[in-house]
């Protein structure tokens, strides 16, 4: 990569590497007619990022599209996945060029999360519909201008995690419509307390940590690091930074809340219908955070402004705690219940509303896909706002509607993080 050539919009179109197309955001699937591509033509998708999660999107996620594309700053990485992509599929180095082709419809993004806001964005101005991986932005000011460019370029968004709306939920042994359909129906009262640890189900995945010994070792030649790194600080290479184990630094993610935060998380918001609002008070319990790498945490507390609260248990110190607690009942794993004749109640209550969960059909009909850019930038906020007061040691308060954080220059200085130059948003 040269680091010479500034990620601007102007350099974008004008293209130092390369020219972008400008006239026409709307996919070329819909636009029929004389001159057009009948709607019936298959979709196409390219894969930016395919090590071990991007190997998945490759070859198992949304297959209905024809990949055309893979790329990867991991010459190793990118020759493993032009090869599992089979005939026709071209390998790139650099995500712009990939960007640039006018034939492709889709892309995926399965890179590290530090790259996550910046590639959607540019997407969304090239016209391509998003298939992301969670965490959905690494930071919530990031998060703020996906939202902001999805709705300016009129895309499809779509967060890779499904649980909201299909597959059972964890260690929960059950869906979520259920719950979500009890808990609409005011089955548990209001307000109401989640909890989220071992014995409910979730387990925090506190392997991800980080290492504070690192000494820098020779970047080898397959990896070209500084392109790996992106908008993110320059930090020496050492093995442990990259790859499978970026998870453990907060400059690329946030150690388990990064890696199942969103996972987790995102259900309960649907759950507690807040696809539209913030916590508005959040602590964490937690040792002493190293700058670079992300460590563990005992317990997180976040509090909406109606009572309810969802509790992160880490230490699984609740161990007869109820997933879903309120002043009507409480609910435990295998959808098992002490309000009255909960199943009666359950089978007999008015179902959830229907959900857009295809995203080949989002595309074509250009209706929102069940998990968004605009809710799941708000259950990444949950993932953020857990990551910042960690980090801080200390209560937060947060302003749901501005989302930003009250009086504290601090805790705001999170909110939009500067990146490496030439990067930017």
């Amino acid at each position: 990569m040269n680091n010479k050539i500034l990620f601007t919009r102007r350099t974008f179109l004008k293209g130092a590497l390369l020219t972008v197309p400008t006239f026409s955001i709307v996919p070329r699937h819909i636009l029929g007619g004389a001159g057009g591509t009948p709607p019936s033509e298959q979709l196409t998708r390219a894969v930016i990022g395919v090590g071990g999660m991007g190997k998945g999107h490759v070859k198992s996620l949304n297959t209905q599209s024809r990949l055309l594309a893979v790329c990867d700053v991991d010459s190793e990485h990118l020759k493993a996945a032009v090869q599992l992509g089979g005939e026709g599929v071209k390998g790139y180095k650099d995500f712009r060029e990939v960007l640039a082709r006018k034939d492709i419809d889709i892309v995926h993004i399965p890179t590290p999360p530090h790259w996550h806001g910046l590639i959607s964005v540019a997407a969304a101005e090239a016209g391509k519909d998003i298939w992301c991986e969670k965490p959905m932005t690494r930071t919530i000011g990031e998060g703020e201008k996906v939202v902001a460019a999805i709705a300016k370029h009129g895309r499809i968004f779509r967060l890779n995690t499904w649980f909201r709306f299909e597959g059972g939920f964890y260690g929960m042994g059950t869906q979520v419509r259920p719950i979500k359909k009890a808990v609409e129906n005011g089955l548990f009262g209001w307000p109401l307390k989640v909890t989220l640890n071992a014995s409910t189900g979730f387990d925090w995945k506190f392997y991800w940590v980080g290492k504070t010994d690192l000494v820098p070792e020779p970047v080898p030649p397959e990896l070209d690091y500084d392109f790996w790194l992106g908008p993110a600080p320059f930090k020496p290479y050492h093995p442990h930074r990259v790859h499978g184990t970026f998870r453990g630094y907060w400059d690329y993610d946030g150690g388990g809340l990064g890696d199942m935060g969103q996972h987790y998380l995102d259900p309960v918001q649907y759950i507690l219908n807040k696809d539209e609002e913030s916590p508005v008070e959040i602590e964490a319990d937690a040792p002493v955070q190293d700058l670079d790498a992300a460590g563990t945490w005992r317990r997180i507390r976040m509090k909406y402004a109606d009572g309810c609260e969802i509790i992160l248990d880490g230490e699984n110190k609740d161990t007869e705690a109820a997933f879903i607690e309120g002043p009507e009942g409480k609910l435990f794993k295998g959808l098992k219940s002490d309000v009255p004749n909960f199943e009666k109640k359950l089978a007999e209550a008015k179902e959830p509303e229907p959900q857009v969960t295809d995203f080949i059909t989002a595309v074509k009909t250009r209706k929102k896909f069940a998990l968004n850019e605009q809710n799941g930038h708000r259950s990444c906020t949950l993932v953020n706002l857990c990551k910042i007061a960690v980090r801080m040691g200390r209560r937060l308060q947060f302003d749901s509607v501005k989302q930003r954080f009250v009086n504290d220059d601090a805790a705001n200085a999170y909110i939009n993080q500067p990146m490496r130059a030439p990067w930017h948003i």
